[in-house]
């Protein structure tokens, strides 16, 4: 089963390119494009059809019955779980058939202001009902070894009311901070050296939760329903205490012009594509175009 999992983050095989064209979605308003860039974060009503969230439930269930690496289980005794996994869509053919021939990338493209914009990878975020195991405030980018521009499209498989959505601070994306990452499961920084703090990384504010300070976005999800966000826009969410689970597929996406950088942690997930140090997504793309680890 390692090994099985390994191959999923080394991404055996030749990936085809994206069909542009193909049972695409429709093409998102300017407005939705102004709110993403001020707001750091936007909701995109009926961005998905049926038959896809059909499908991708599907591949859900693979996912869970056949775990990659990256799988990570977290519960409180007598409650429901809540569970993530990524990077196994090259294993998973309804994940795959999504990402080549959705057209999700197109909507993707226009956030990031690109024509190619680089898939990077799926993240599985389940919350079983009655778990109450909360997601704690974060922005995504600190995690990954990337610089640059970054788009997630998180994705509700099943109706998500308020109370179990994701929360943002909005336009935190704009303060120019990087924050450090914090481990889910106990809430306690990524280690680092004490002399980054203040410099190039920063504590995660504790009073977003109790500070009038902060405007916070959030959006109840029918399936199919897309909510997209900044790699920097803080975000968080509580657990799911209804009866139904929160069943959620993110999709992330990277600017041609990303560049990999070193993190003075571990990163999530531990997948560079082969590219070096200082390295942009389009340059190691062009050295490599039909197996590059992140489709263009």
């Amino acid at each position: 089963p390692l090994l099985k999992g390994m191959k999923r983050f080394l991404g055996q095989g030749v990936v085809r390119r994206f069909r542009k064209g193909v049972r695409s979605m429709c093409s998102i308003s300017e407005e939705t494009v102004e709110a993403y860039v001020r707001d750091g974060a936007v909701c995109i009503r009926g961005g998905v059809s049926a038959e896809w969230v059909h499908n991708l439930r599907k591949g859900l269930e693979t996912n869970f019955n056949n775990p990659g690496i990256g799988f990570e289980s977290l519960q409180n005794p007598g409650e429901g779980a809540f569970w993530n996994d990524y990077c196994n869509w090259r294993e998973i053919s309804e994940f795959r058939e999504f990402i080549e021939n959705s057209g999700i990338n197109t909507i993707a493209a226009q956030l990031l202001n690109t024509t190619s914009p680089a898939f990077y990878h799926e993240h599985v975020l389940v919350k079983e009902p009655g778990t109450s195991k909360e997601t704690p405030w974060h922005h995504d980018q600190p995690y990954y070894p990337f610089d640059g521009p970054l788009v997630s499209l998180w994705m509700a498989l099943d109706p998500v009311p308020l109370a179990s959505s994701l929360r943002f601070v909005k336009s935190s994306h704009r303060w120019g901070k990087s924050f450090i990452p914090r481990k889910f499961e106990t809430l306690k920084e990524y280690k680092h050296q004490p002399a980054e703090v203040g410099s190039k990384y920063h504590k995660i504010p504790k009073d977003i939760d109790q500070s009038y300070s902060y405007e916070i976005l959030s959006w109840d999800s029918e399936p199919g329903d897309l909510i997209a966000f900044d790699g920097l826009t803080l975000h968080a969410a509580h657990g799911n205490m209804s009866v139904i689970p929160r069943r959620v597929v993110t999709w992330r996406f990277l600017s041609p012009h990303a560049r990999l950088v070193e993190r003075p942690w571990e990163i999530s997930p531990p997948v560079t594509g082969g590219m070096e140090l200082g390295q942009t997504v389009l340059e190691a793309n062009e050295q490599n175009p039909d197996d590059f680890a992140f489709p263009i």
